[in-house]
């Protein structure tokens, strides 16, 4: 271990290095810059841009670049960066994450970088974690690059795809991740060219960058449309539920947060819904909903989990604490808590378009990020996105006061001595910033400062509004702020008048996270810019980290000792014991994200495949060879497939004749007798040449222009209807493939055996649409481009119900999907002209 943090140290050092020779570079250009008039220090964007475009390699020009914008920010922004700024930027743009702390100016520091890779042309991102600091760095930032010649384009999910097209097209466009992926998936589910609004993807620099491409990475982006209705199996479940018994119907795991039935649970279900056996196939529906209905009642709580606002279950993200308007729990959970609550049961979704943000941001040409707190998930920088984590020194010396926790035996002795340290802080003058893990807690200490009657702010999802108001007074004197993780997050709490000759900020922790990167997030808010400060963590041996990962010794040793809620214990040994507790948790998150990675890598391989063939129909203007091919392998295969056996009496040319009537040929064009003493390959040129003629009849018929439309038109809609059918069922196939583990067998593996196979399914299924389509579609209104369903992308900046999900058409005949195919091809008919009813 200790070889590895000296390797990991001595890495950091080289970096160093050679980051200070740019910044020498850099600084060797500051006296020239500085004598350029306005004109002419703008002139230098047009030269640079001239340089790159006959061929001079970014490199060379970035320390004189990096010398223009710092001189423009002295003169526009009243800003003149740093030395350590000229290095964390020099990281930034060799796709670095430099880890800068906070209050060391990552926003300006972020500028030289951007500007140098803007010289290209092809755009560069400024990924932010909500719209109000995109707004914010747009509208500041964007005074520097438009002095410099430079466009500045602002993406917010409000906009019009007209709108979001020019944001895309500036050299600079400000963004949230979110709108990024959901852009990306809307884009490849257009039905013309120019409704696309990206352009591709060059050089993002993503600010906060552990907070998105870690904390927000355990969960995909998905677009989704509406499935069945189930409301009513959640209310009955949910009623059910409700009835059981801790220990005696259900075990709950607190480690994993697992609930399961008892085999008296099971009974008792049985029983209730007057059934013989809850395991049957037939009741894997309700099953699923007494499971999920388990886990709403049991593992998620109201005020932690989400909260219910306006009549709507609205998810809390545990790590900023703020509110996911628009997100839901997938899988029935969210149905299950919306019948916990009492509140309206909307309708489960299906997925149409998915996307993690692993493999959306590795599509970038160049990667880069910042934040304050990235060391601790340096192997998963470097695993995942190929980043290595380089620590930026600090402009000034850190000041602030660290103190070691303080551990009581209880909650209630922690909340009382907490509210006593606000209460003797406020009345020195001294402003109190107190970090709280969730909304119930902070309204607990709120409750507390009540009574001691210490005016404070509490700022937590329910009070986001007043988010930047109540962070621009937090560090005023006397001022007392409760804030859950994270929230306000960004901006800076800059020490009022006299508050740094009273010791700073003061931080206080109610509890320590389950990352050790939150804790320190939280203390970076004190002491910025080598200010003093000082952070004090109170822990208790009733938190959910501590109960976890077991406190019950401890809790005995602190009774033996004769201690109570008065006394805390100060020990090294627990504050190392609660960074173990964190490091397994830490570890855990990072093996679920890699796992999530390691399933979407399945679905990214397909989606590649399937995007870039929808891109090709959009952009060519003649898709005849392409759709001639894939009619020519649907003969290909259906002749293949009743030719097998040695002799001609074993094949079946009656069934050939009738797939060609049914699908390709007018009937009676082609019949058994004109198979028979033929070979394979003869019968296949014979039905390519009839097909052909057919073909170019067709197109006589309705001109090439018409026809060349017409292609687009079925291949859209064949690709499109198979890949959200086959993104659905890969979803439903992922969700239930952990159950293979019982069998010994890897999920993993079964999931991409399986994921290949139907994959495979669908891509012939696309080229037999399409080949029917095109032979069989009288033309007339079929000319129009559609949606073969309405997205809805399931997005925190959201609100409203995905769209309905389009019935399907019922056969007048009564025909089972199980049974063959009327039109005589020897298929089942789902396989056939049943597929997709």
């Amino acid at each position: 271990m200790a070889n590895l943090l000296n390797k990991l140290f001595d890495f950091n050092k080289r970096e160093l290095k050679k980051l200070e020779k740019i910044a020498d570079q850099v600084e060797g250009f500051a006296s020239q810059m500085e004598q350029l008039s306005d004109d002419q220090l703008q002139a230098k964007t047009e030269e640079f841009k001239k340089r790159y475009a006959d061929g001079e390699k970014l490199d060379s020009i970035r320390a004189e670049a990096f010398a223009v914008s710092r001189e423009a920010s002295k003169r526009v922004l009243g800003m003149y960066p740093f030395r350590v700024q000229i290095m964390g930027a020099a990281s930034l743009d060799e796709g670095n994450i430099s880890e800068m702390k906070t209050g060391e100016g990552k926003t300006l520091t972020a500028t030289m970088a951007v500007y140098l890779n803007a010289i290209t042309g092809k755009g560069v991102h400024v990924v932010t974690v909500n719209e109000y600091l995109a707004s914010r760095d747009a509208a500041e930032m964007g005074q520097l690059y438009n002095f410099l010649g430079l466009t500045v384009g602002l993406n917010l999910n409000s906009l019009s795809k007209e709108e979001k097209r020019a944001a895309y097209e500036a050299d600079i466009t400000y963004s949230t991740n979110n709108e990024l992926g959901f852009d990306y998936l809307r884009d490849n589910m257009v039905l013309y060219k120019e409704e696309r609004v990206q352009r591709p993807l060059h050089y993002a620099v993503i600010d906060e960058v552990d907070s998105i491409l870690i904390d927000e990475a355990r969960t995909p982006l998905i677009i989704s449309g509406q499935a069945g209705k189930s409301a009513q199996l959640y209310k009955q479940s949910n009623a059910f539920v409700r009835m059981l018994s801790a220990e005696t119907d259900y075990t709950y795991e607190e480690s994993t947060k697992g609930v399961t039935l008892t085999d008296a649970g099971v009974e008792k279900a049985e029983k209730a819904f007057g059934i013989d056996n809850l395991f049957d196939l037939t009741h894997v529906r309700l099953n699923h909903a007494i499971n999920q209905s388990l886990k709403a009642h049991v593992s998620m709580h109201n005020d932690v989990d989400y909260v219910v606002q306006d009549g709507e279950i609205v998810i809390v993200d545990g790590f900023t604490g703020r509110l996911m308007k628009g997100r839901r729990y997938s899988d029935g959970l969210h149905q299950a808590i919306e019948a916990k609550e009492g509140v309206e049961i909307q309708n489960e979704s299906m997925t149409m378009a998915t996307i993690t943000f692993q493999n959306y941001f590795r599509m970038y040409q160049k990667l880069a990020g910042m934040t304050g707190t990235a060391k601790t998930e340096e192997e998963e920088f470097r695993n995942i996105y190929n980043m290595s984590v380089i620590a930026i020194p600090t402009n000034k010396p850190i000041a602030r006061d660290d103190r070691p926790d303080l551990i009581f035996a209880s909650m209630e002795g922690k909340y009382k001595a907490v509210a006593a340290d606000i209460a003797e802080r406020h009345k020195a003058g001294q402003p109190v910033l107190v970090g709280t893990v969730a909304i119930e807690t902070s309204e607990i200490i709120s409750q507390l400062l009540n009574k001691h009657k210490i005016p404070h702010n509490v700022l937590n999802a329910k009070n986001h509004e007043r988010e930047a108001e109540i962070i621009a007074n937090a560090g005023l004197k006397g001022a007392v702020t409760i804030a859950t993780n994270m929230a306000g997050r960004g901006t800076d709490i800059k020490p009022g008048e006299g508050v740094l000759e009273i010791g700073g900020l003061a931080v206080i922790g109610t509890e320590r996270h389950e990352s050790r990167r939150i804790d320190n997030q939280l203390r970076g808010r004190s002491g910025r810019q080598g200010n003093p400060g000082v952070t004090q963590f109170y822990l208790s041996l009733e938190d959910d980290l501590m109960r976890r990962f077991g406190s019950d010794n401890m809790k005995s040793m602190m009774m033996r000792l004769g201690m109570d809620d008065s006394q805390p214990l100060q020990s090294k040994v627990v504050s190392r014991a609660v960074e173990s507790a964190q490091k397994r948790v830490e570890g855990n998150n990072f093996d679920a994200r890699k796992r999530l990675l390691q399933y979407d890598d399945v679905l990214r391989q397909q989606r590649e495949i399937i995007y870039k063939e929808r891109y090709d129909v959009l952009e060519t203007e003649n898709m005849r060879v392409l759709v001639e091919s894939m009619i020519q392998e649907t003969i290909d295969n259906v002749v293949g497939l009743y030719t097998q056996g040695e002799q001609q009496n074993d094949w079946n040319l009656k069934a050939i004749e009738d797939y060609v009537s049914a699908n390709l040929l007018e009937e009676g064009t082609l019949k058994v007798a004109d198979f028979q003493g033929k070979s394979a390959e003869d019968i296949i040129a014979l039905i390519s040449d009839a097909v052909h003629q057919r073909y170019d009849e067709k197109e006589a018929e309705l001109t090439p222009e018409r026809m060349r439309e017409f292609e687009k038109v079925i291949l859209l809609r064949s690709i499109d209807t198979k890949w959200i059918d086959h993104i659905d069922a890969m979803d439903q196939l992922r969700q239930g493939i952990h159950l293979r583990a019982y069998g010994q067998n890897d999920p993993l593996r079964e999931y991409q055996q399986e994921g290949f196979a139907m994959f495979e399914d669908m891509v012939a299924s696309i080229r037999e649409d399409v080949a029917k389509y095109a032979m069989k579609a009288e033309i007339r209104s079929n000319l129009e481009r559609e949606e073969v369903a309405k997205g809805q992308a399931v997005n925190p900046k959201e609100d409203g119900s995905p769209a309905p999900k389009k019935q399907p058409v019922r056969n007048a005949e009564n025909i089972g999907r199980n049974d063959l195919c009327p039109c005589g091809s020897g298929k089942k008919f789902k396989n056939c002209h049943g597929a997709g009813q």
